[in-house]
């Protein structure tokens, strides 16, 4: 990117740390802009500073070792400090907080599996354990694996079969590390690539990887047939103890009793720059922050690139655990943008209604993803409820009773029929065919939903910012209690977890 390179070489000092009990930021009585507009924000953003802000990120990841931009990282650490830059561009509108965190985390890793001499896709999970073996047989796993009994005596010394389900990745592997096994291959539950996730933390589990589900069922039928099938595994990846940063950006003007809160995470996962996910939530709420600074808003609004969302939401609990509930209670809605631009797109409003997913929010998600649905159908674009799971950043407000909305193009899902008629594409396929791989790059991202969706983030940001009008007061019996979610079921659509 040019000039990128002065950039990152601005030292990243006074980093502030941010807590719940912190004043609130006064509101100036000398703001001259005029009140923000809806059609006047929308009109402010344009497909080009979105591409060109992929890009950017791209550049910053391309720019390092790895080529990623993992919590921790170098490419994560400029992917901050151009956050950083870019809003303080802005001159005084926003103060501008780097909330430190500190984790684990997979800066890189390598992958092979091969059956006899040929080899296999396969994937690795995050906080897997090191392995390599040459030549070892494959053993089939009863069930899924949940069980103690479900793993024979046979699998000591060889490596472990298991189909994906159920039960956490952690439970498969204890149960097969007890019987002796050296390895375990979990094979995915859908035709949607090889299995992947996260085993949540550094662990003493055995080596693991991740295969296809067309592959794991042949494997398997072949080793019930009797054949002993040698396997050949290398699983490797760098996990260190890493600091990083949450950067949040607070309108100094805007009533801070009744705040508009939006966010993205800003990592991506060790396989590649993660442009798609999520440089285009990340992107998309940055260009909006930098249109509404020319606005003057009656809410108070405040943006958030949270890190570590790839861990499992870390970034986005920290911040949530270290706000005091009063706080958290100013939050009139917070609004979620995690993969906005996917190739083989739906156009996906969370439900928060509960009227797909049975899944409710509390008072007031309903009511935004209202706005939304009105807003795309107002320019005939039809729309379809995402699943409320609490799967992305979101999840932790949700837990602390904050209304919660957002938008989504689609991630590991696979795309139906009914949408390829709605919005062409591919039925059969990934929403996002580069999900979670070195090819989420800037070429990744789609124009047309990446526009749509950062100007429907636009209209929600003037509505709101004007006016809670319709809209449900906090009350205390939702301010602290936890929403009706579930993050433990087992689809393929839950990968970070099991």
């Amino acid at each position: 990117m040019k000039g990128f390179g002065s950039l990152v070489a601005v030292a990243v000092a006074g980093l502030l740390a941010i807590t719940g009990n912190a004043e609130p930021i006064p509101r100036s009585s000398k703001c001259k802009l005029p009140l923000v507009k809806d059609q006047q924000l929308v009109k402010a953003i344009h497909l080009r500073d979105l591409l060109k802000c992929g890009k950017d990120l791209e550049n910053i990841a391309y720019a390092t070792p790895y080529r990623n931009r993992v919590h921790g990282s170098e490419g994560h650490k400029n992917t901050v400090k151009y956050l950083k830059h870019t809003l303080e561009a802005l001159g005084d509108y926003y103060k501008v907080e780097l909330q430190e965190f500190s984790t684990n985390v997979t800066l890189g890793s390598s992958t092979t599996f091969f059956v006899g001499g040929t080899e296999l896709e396969t994937a690795s999970f995050e906080y897997g354990n090191n392995g390599t073996w040459k030549d070892v047989p494959l053993v089939n796993v009863a069930n899924l694996g949940c069980n103690p009994e479900d793993v024979p005596e046979t699998v000591a010394g060889k490596v472990a079969l298991i189909a994906r389900g159920d039960c956490p990745f952690t439970q498969k592997l204890t149960n097969a590390g007890a019987k002796g096994a050296v390895a375990a291959m979990i094979y995915n539950n859908g035709e949607v690539g090889p299995a992947a996730g996260t085993l949540t933390s550094v662990n003493e589990l055995i080596p693991m990887g991740g295969l296809t589900r067309a592959d794991g069922l042949a494997l398997a039928a072949r080793i019930a047939k009797g054949e002993k099938i040698p396997s050949s595994g290398t699983y490797w990846a760098y996990v260190t103890l890493t600091k990083s940063h949450n950067v949040i950006a607070t309108s100094k003007y805007g009533d801070p009793n009744n705040v508009l809160f939006l966010g993205a995470h800003s990592d991506s996962v060790d396989k590649g720059p993660g442009i798609n996910d999520n440089g285009s939530g990340s992107c998309g709420i940055l260009t909006v922050a930098k249109a509404l600074s020319k606005w003057r808003t009656n809410a108070q609004v405040k943006f958030a690139w949270w890190t570590a969302e790839e861990e499992g939401l870390l970034g986005a609990e920290h911040f949530v655990a270290t706000s005091s509930a009063e706080d958290l209670a100013k939050i009139r809605l917070y609004l979620n943008f995690d993969m906005i631009a996917s190739p083989n797109y739906y156009l996906g409003i969370y439900d928060g209604d509960g009227s797909r997913y049975n899944l409710t929010g509390p008072p007031g998600s309903d009511a935004a993803e209202k706005l939304f649905e009105d807003w795309f159908a107002a320019r005939d674009l039809k729309t379809f409820g995402s699943e409320f799971n609490g799967r992305s950043d979101y999840g932790p407000f949700l837990d602390a009773g904050v209304p919660c909305s957002g938008l989504d193009t689609g991630a590991d899902g696979v795309k139906t029929e009914e949408e390829v008629a709605i919005y062409g594409g591919v039925a059969g396929e990934q929403y996002d065919q580069n999900y979670h791989s070195a090819a989420d790059n800037a070429t990744n991202l789609a124009p047309f939903p990446f526009e749509v969706n950062a100007k429907a983030i636009a209209y929600a940001v003037a509505t709101y910012g004007r006016s809670w009008k319709g809209f449900p007061a906090r009350l205390a019996a939702n301010s602290t209690t936890p929403a009706r979610r579930n993050v433990q079921s087992v689809g393929v659509n839950i990968p970070w977890r099991f």
